[in-house]
């Protein structure tokens, strides 16, 4: 059985992207690796050892293309509309809060953020299959 580990995501600004992610999810330096041309920055929180790989290309000035296929990064929290609430508190522009339904039951109640590199995060309340 595979474990899964981390998400990879290539950044512009290391020190904007930490801050971000500090802010938005309590995610702290786990661990950060300079080689030559490129760091690679990771980033977990206490309730969990799924981790945010930042790659940080040395040289890199032009936003990184997200391309057709790349969705989105999901977090649950326990309280839905204090986290939207505290998101939009720190500037961080929410999405409303929407709820999903599926064969007359609620399946998913939900928003989006967007970080600094145009990554959008889906914020879940933990709740059903979201636990």
């Amino acid at each position: 059985m595979a474990k899964f580990i981390h998400t990879m995501i290539r950044v512009l600004d290391e020190a904007r992207s930490v801050r971000f992610y500090g802010e938005a999810f309590g995610l702290a330096l786990a661990d950060r690796y300079a080689f030559d041309g490129f760091t690679l920055v990771y980033l977990r929180n206490a309730e969990n050892d799924f981790e945010v790989e930042l790659t940080i290309n040395n040289g890199q000035s032009e936003p990184y293309s997200h391309g057709a296929g790349y969705g989105h990064l999901a977090v649950c929290v326990d309280d839905i509309e204090a986290e939207h609430d505290r998101l939009s508190k720190l500037g961080l522009a929410p999405t409303p809060v929407k709820s999903m339904q599926h064969a007359e039951r609620n399946l998913a109640t939900f928003f989006f953020i967007t970080d600094p590199d145009g990554y959008k995060i889906e914020v879940l309340k933990r709740a059903g299959r979201y636990t």
